[in-house]
């Protein structure tokens, strides 16, 4: 891209982000007795669309605000720095907002197991025998109750500080996301945090009884917990706790459903499993009456976050939790707070509808469907026309899909283990944000291009951002540039970067037929007219706006011409008799304007990783 043209289209993307973009000339859709519009048409969405369009922005909290660039593998805190829930302070939250963004999920809030030291604080020591890297994994939660006491200025009031980052983040307009981890918790649970009165998880267990639907825990009685043996770390490294004397007895079933004593090292050894009511060894017997204990457990605990005032949870591995408890859990907390959501983890496509329907979630990961294909198409192992089979599979539910490229369990665009490009996702990210009206989600330093190199230490060298070490965020940290968060650090390849997203996010909430519009997907009129294994083309449209979005997922080849046919039913929908004069106006990245008839190919030249998005107005 070169300069003058960046220069362009950045005061162009300004004018966008401080006014919505003229919605075109009201057109009424005509009537199915003057234009004979089939609602049956398969390329059509039949569906009800939502009319808010979420931005989801992932932070991971310990690294968003680190500044320390040392990056020494299995360095410590001390050594490489930790970010703070203050650095989340009103001129990264303003950013952040002017990026597009509607919610924040700040990862890691709650406290779990860590190789840190805070006795000081009368926080007991952990069992390096049983965690993941010297900052922990921010899924081996140890006190549910807590906050991680690495994310505190002021340690002993680190309750307080979580509680000032939810009213700054609110003052901002911004809205709070946080991890519930229902499904598991560190080996060495315990909470000194919870509320009077409260019992903590697997004090009254009968740990005779290898299954019991009052036991929060399952256990293998007259067994011996094991730690796997390959589980190493650096000699160099002197942790007391690294001592090969973690003991636990009976042994606890491991997080991912193992139901040994000797767990391996890829499975989930560092975390014990919750009891349900669900007898797993047993042929998933379930025993729900009355309702067991670790429901009124967990229940309590969502409720105790509700209200400190979070609008949402992003619920891990919610599909190894039975629907059932969803569906008891969910209402009751939203009795105390209607507005707050609830995000499931799931990658069995059979079980959408059913925890969308029965457990009342009000988003999925789309993970398995939309974020596989596009990584293929990206990486030219599937067809753009892969992306329609993506929206039929999931037919009545897409708007409630979160969509998304990058986040803590995936690799980064830009690292080599994707497609080592960050401008090879542009086409993906328009898709991923532009096709339905459900939510979309941008994992921090994706906006800039960050790659995720280096082996930080249990993270090792591959392609992800680490979430088990202390480590900085280079492509971040030059955003953050010290705290000013105005991209001071960025390179110019970088700013385009970040003006994309930036661009494209604001386009989202800015633009009714992105956040409550009807798709019709353009790929099968077009089957000869454009390569539809590169291009891909589609509508969003509502009484008052229409456009037509086309992306070039091609990063090889000269720009494409392309002859884009709108069929005369989809024009139907939209409004228009076939005779009549329209005009085509670039809305996006350059104002180019077509004039022509309704019933006329439309003539486009797209160049290599190119979006487009066009206004469809009357003349």
């Amino acid at each position: 891209m070169n300069t003058q043209r960046f220069i362009t289209q950045l005061l162009h993307a300004f004018l966008l982000v401080i006014g919505c973009f003229a919605c075109g000339s009201p057109s009424g859709t005509a009537s199915k007795e003057q234009t004979n519009i089939d609602m049956n048409d398969p390329n059509l969405l039949k569906e009800q669309v939502s009319n808010h369009k979420i931005i989801v922005y992932q932070v991971m909290a310990r690294l968003f605000g680190n500044k320390n660039m040392t990056n020494k593998y299995y360095g410590s805190m001390e050594e490489n720095g930790v970010g703070k829930m203050n650095d989340f302070d009103d001129i990264a939250l303003k950013a952040t907002k002017k990026m597009g963004f509607t919610h924040v999920w700040y990862t890691g809030i709650i406290e779990h197991a860590t190789m840190n030291d805070n006795t000081k604080y009368g926080i007991p020591l952990d069992d390096a025998d049983v965690i993941k890297g010297m900052a922990g994994s921010p899924y081996a939660i140890k006190d549910y109750y807590d906050i991680n006491p690495d994310l505190a200025v002021d340690v002993p009031n680190r309750m307080k500080e979580f509680e000032a980052l939810v009213e700054r983040t609110h003052q901002n307009g911004l809205k709070v996301i946080i991890d519930f981890v229902p499904n598991h918790v560190a080996r060495n649970y315990k909470s000194d945090a919870k509320p009077e009165n409260t019992k903590d998880l697997g004090e009254t267990d009968d740990k005779t009884k290898s299954f019991s639907p009052m036991n929060n825990f399952y256990y293998l009685p007259n067994t011996k917990f094991v730690v796997p043996k390959e589980y190493k770390i650096p000699e160099f490294l002197k942790i007391k706790t690294k001592n090969g004397q973690y003991e636990e007895v009976p042994a606890k079933a491991t997080g991912n459903d193992v139901f040994s004593h000797a767990p391996s090292i890829n499975d989930w050894f560092e975390t014990i499993k919750l009891n349900y009511g669900v007898d797993i060894q047993n042929g998933r017997k379930k025993a729900f009456d009355p309702v067991p204990d670790t429901w009124v457990k967990m229940k309590d605990i969502l409720l105790f976050w509700a209200a400190k005032g979070v609008d949402g949870f992003r619920c891990d591995m919610a599909e190894m939790v039975p629907v059932e408890f969803w569906n008891w859990a969910i209402p009751q907390v939203k009795q105390a707070n209607a507005d707050i959501v609830f995000i499931a983890e799931i990658y069995n496509p059979n079980e959408y509808k059913n925890y969308i329907e029965t457990g009342k979630f009000d988003y999925l990961y789309d993970k398995v469907g939309l974020y596989d294909t596009l990584k293929a198409v990206m990486q030219h192992r599937a067809s753009a026309s892969d992306i329609q089979k993506n929206w039929k599979q999931t037919e009545g539910i897409n708007n409630r899909m979160l969509r998304f490229l990058e986040n803590h369990d995936e690799q980064r665009i830009a690292s080599r283990d994707f497609v080592g490009e960050p401008r090879r996702a542009f086409p993906a990210m328009a898709v991923s944000a532009l096709l339905n009206s459900g939510p979309v989600m941008v994992y921090f330093g994706q906006e800039v291009g960050e790659k995720g190199e280096g082996s930080e230490g249990f993270g090792g060298e591959d392609g992800r951002t680490t979430i088990f070490d202390y480590w900085g965020v280079p492509a971040h940290q030059k955003m953050m540039n010290g705290g000013k968060f105005d991209g001071g650090g960025l390179d110019e390849p970088q700013k385009e970067i970040l003006y994309f997203y930036s661009t494209l996010l604001n386009f989202c909430t800015q633009n009714e037929a992105i956040s409550s519009g009807e798709l019709y997907d353009l790929q099968s009129a077009n089957t000869q007219n454009y390569d539809v294994h590169k291009v891909y083309a589609f509508l969003r449209f509502t009484k008052n706006q229409k456009l037509l979005i086309i992306v070039n997922f091609d990063n090889h080849s000269q720009p494409k011409d392309v002859r884009l046919q709108i069929p005369p039913n989809a024009m139907a929908l939209m409004g228009y008799a076939p005779d009549e004069n329209i005009k085509l106006k670039e809305t996006f990245l350059s104002g180019n304007t077509l004039n022509q008839k309704a019933n006329e190919n439309i003539k486009l030249k797209l160049a290599p990783l190119g979006t487009y998005i066009y206004s469809i107005e009357k003349l």
